[in-house]
């Protein structure tokens, strides 16, 4: 196998976990009865960033984690580059 073949594989194989984990999440949560969820999200336009959330803790860890997760691109990108 050349290893585009073996980076689709290991991607598809990241979602179908995901997709485990989240199903596993929502029977659990339904299991156990509990009612109140909140959730929040980023969406990037361009360099503008629109935060959203439930309440100001998620909209807080939506933030949180979409800096990590640009940080995390930033690197990437260089460390591909050859810099």
């Amino acid at each position: 196998m050349d290893r585009g073949s073996t980076l689709i594989l290991g991607g598809m194989g990241l979602i179908l976990v995901g997709f485990l984990l989240i199903f596993i999440g929502i029977l659990l949560s339904a299991a156990h009865g509990e009612g109140e969820v909140e959730g929040g999200g980023v969406i990037m336009i361009g360099p503008i960033p629109i935060v959203f959330g439930t309440s100001r803790g998620a909209a807080t860890l939506a933030m949180v984690l979409a800096l990590l997760l640009m940080g995390a691109w930033i690197i990437l990108s260089l460390l591909a580059r050859g810099d």
